[in-house]
């Protein structure tokens, strides 16, 4: 179930906020700390925050696995995202560790992605951090969907 995405905020966007924060705050014990405190900063949604997700642009994103055992035969996915941020004044990097599930959606990314333009977090049913973001895509394409499920996210503002 969606909570403050596009559709949602169509219908009721003060009203999904708070039914979003809700959600959070009611399973803060269950969520992991990282996805958490992303999802109840009122910096994360602000978009007069320079540090904020909100239209950043895509730079990079990296896939990892990540090894152990006598024949590196124990494998761990993580991805590293990398963002210009919205005032072109810094990157925003997103580490997501212990990826169990990713689906990255894009129907039209010639011209790139566009802006990140919603997001939320989620729980899944194992107690790990969904993050579904939603891209703005371009005039005349469709904006891409991107859903990550991990042990949880982590987040640093580098200023340029």
């Amino acid at each position: 179930m969606a909570y403050y995405l596009a559709k949602e905020r169509r219908e009721d966007a003060a009203g999904a906020y708070r039914r979003y924060q809700e959600y959070l705050r009611a399973n803060q014990r269950r969520f992991p700390p990282g996805a958490f405190a992303l999802g109840t900063s009122q910096w994360w949604q602000d978009g007069n925050d320079h540090r904020s997700v909100h239209d950043a642009w895509l730079e990079s994103v990296t896939f990892s696995e990540l090894s152990d055992g006598e024949r590196n035969e124990y494998r761990t996915t993580a991805i590293r995202v990398r963002l210009l941020g919205a005032y072109h004044d810094g990157f925003i990097e997103l580490f997501y560790p212990r990826v169990s599930s990713y689906s990255l959606q894009s129907p039209a990314s010639a011209r790139g992605l566009g802006d990140w333009r919603y997001d939320e977090f989620r729980l899944s049913p194992s107690g790990q951090a969904i993050h579904e973001i939603e891209w703005a895509g371009f005039p005349g394409g469709a904006g891409a969907r991107w859903i990550i499920e991990a042990s949880d996210i982590e987040y640093e503002w580098k200023p340029k």
